[in-house]
């Protein structure tokens, strides 16, 4: 298992730090991971609709693979698609639109962007290389309430995803949930999930960080 960096001292409440979910929230996931279970079905001679697949992102690997294999082959078919993913899946996922000014909107504010992700930590790290995203940490194996132990080691007040499961992670962490409806859940679900804000898409976000931080200061 690769480390991820090492931990970065708590942020001061003062600090801006914002997470960031990774599937269909800061990078387009769904030609990659399609490519991929293709992949894994041409290899295995198992069915696997990765079409329907891709409908379903968000939870963990694990969750999606049971829908094809019985319970006892799931460890080794997760272990083999993620040996399998950099092949198919890095070079033909895209950016979503906004994701690196999202970043580095952050930055220039003086905080902190850190990815939290249910993906696989290394495969996560070489969709943000390859795409040229530069967040200041990856954190990756963590899905829903799960990622909150992430968020406040790194001090977030802000968390966005595009799933209810990102939402109830920031609302587990006590950070402000801003989601994007972007992925496979639509604005009407993620606001009863409990969503404090949603925006269109990474577009939007730049213009309203500027304002929370405005306000935020007053």
């Amino acid at each position: 298992m690769t480390s991820r960096i090492p931990p970065q001292p708590a942020a001061p409440v003062s600090q801006l730090t914002v997470g960031f979910d990774l599937d269909m929230t800061l990078i387009d996931s769904r030609p990659g991971i399609k490519a991929a279970y293709q992949a894994l079905s041409a290899k295995t001679g198992a069915y696997i609709d990765a079409d329907e697949a891709i409908t379903r992102l968000g939870p963990p690997l694990e969750e999606e693979l049971a829908y094809w294999f019985p319970e006892e082959e799931i460890p080794a078919m997760r272990d083999l698609y993620r040996e399998m993913y950099p092949d198919h899946a890095i070079a033909v996922t895209p950016a979503m639109p906004g994701a690196r000014e999202a970043i580095k909107a952050v930055q220039a504010l003086g905080g902190r962007a850190i990815v939290v992700t249910a993906k696989n930590e290394p495969n996560a790290r070489q969709h943000l290389e390859h795409l040229g995203i530069e967040p200041d940490a990856v954190i990756g194996w963590l899905w829903a309430e799960a990622k909150a132990g992430a968020l406040r080691e790194y001090g977030a007040q802000v968390y966005v995803g595009d799933h209810v499961g990102d939402v109830r992670g920031a609302r587990t962490a006590g950070a402000l949930s801003v989601a994007v409806p972007t992925g496979p859940c639509p604005e009407s679900e993620l606001r009863e999930a409990g969503a404090d804000v949603v925006l269109t898409d990474l577009t939007a976000l730049p213009e309203w960080l500027a304002e929370y931080v405005r306000t935020r200061e007053v």
